[in-house]
């Protein structure tokens, strides 16, 4: 998950986005609404309404399959009588509920839940409370969008970098000196980028194709920032063994080796993640590829 803060009546509200759109927000920091000072009662309160447990049950049971049922009727039968509180760590304990975590730490602790679940907490605080926070929360998610619409523009671009390199050493080295056909060479540069794909994928761009059936984008669309990035290295790798005057099953050996050792390589390198961020970040100030480009060869 990924943290974030939002602010909603000048309170910061930290927020954590998933891939997956299971979004937790920060109960602890929307209770300060009430009373900065103690936020964990404030959540207790709510959590102690009949109408809470309720709700919290039925969405335990709609999305988690391992809820203790018998707990939470016991607990939905305790409420409203003399001195029932329930706490969100005693929540979780009894019935085993994954739509709310407590977790300890000064910065990184509080009591998150789901959004689903949060935005019920919030009409409890204040429905005007609520109409901002989900205003703002709104305006992140939109904002998440863009950002991993732009990292998979970053990814796509890097590849793009040694596109020109590499099928310049094919028509140079392979397609002028055999004298091809138009139709030919085309056949030689698809040839040629499976070389790469299988050196690195281990399959070429139909078998992929076959074993994704019904998945949109290619193979190098569903690649990830170290496979696209040793990718880009083996294009340029190619075009020097081309140039040498290597076979392709040569090459193949060659490139296969250099992908093995190139991604051993990069998961343990730190600075493939600062690309993705650099892109970002270049991109939303309204900086050209290029030099987002030539910006990414300097880290």
């Amino acid at each position: 998950m990924r943290k974030e803060t939002i602010r909603v009546e000048n309170k910061l509200i930290s927020v954590k986005l998933a891939q997956d759109n299971n979004d937790f927000i920060s109960l602890t920091d929307m209770a300060k609404f009430k009373d900065s000072q103690a936020t964990g009662i404030v959540i207790a309160n709510w959590l102690s309404t009949k109408y809470t447990i309720e709700f919290m049950g039925s969405w335990e049971q709609e999305y988690n399959p391992k809820f203790n049922v018998m707990e939470f009727h016991n607990i939905k039968n305790q409420a409203g009588s003399n001195g029932f509180i329930l706490s969100s760590s005693r929540w979780v304990q009894k019935t085993g509920a994954i739509g709310i975590r407590s977790a300890a730490g000064r910065y990184s602790g509080g009591t998150f839940a789901h959004k689903d679940i949060a935005f019920e907490f919030a009409t409890w605080l204040s429905p005007q409370f609520k109409l901002y926070l989900i205003k703002e929360f709104q305006r992140l998610k939109v904002e998440e969008n863009e950002r991993l619409a732009l990292g998979w523009d970053a990814k796509r671009m890097l590849t793009k970098i040694n596109y020109r390199i590499h099928t310049d050493a094919i028509k140079e080295n392979i397609v002028m000196p055999l004298k091809l056909s138009n139709k030919d060479a085309t056949i030689t540069y698809a040839t040629e980028a499976d070389v790469l794909n299988k050196a690195l994928f281990g399959m070429t761009a139909r078998e992929w194709d076959a074993q994704h059936k019904g998945k949109s984008g290619n193979m190098r669309d569903d690649s990830n920032i170290y496979q696209l990035v040793c990718l880009s290295n083996l294009e340029g790798l190619n075009a020097e063994f081309i140039k040498m005057g290597f076979t392709q099953r040569e090459r193949l050996l060659k490139l296969n080796q250099a992908a093995m050792t190139q991604m051993q390589s990069l998961l343990a390198n730190k600075n493939v993640k600062k690309l993705g961020k650099l892109a970002r970040s270049q991109s939303l100030r309204g900086v050209p590829q290029d030099d987002v480009a030539i910006s990414i060869y300097n880290l």
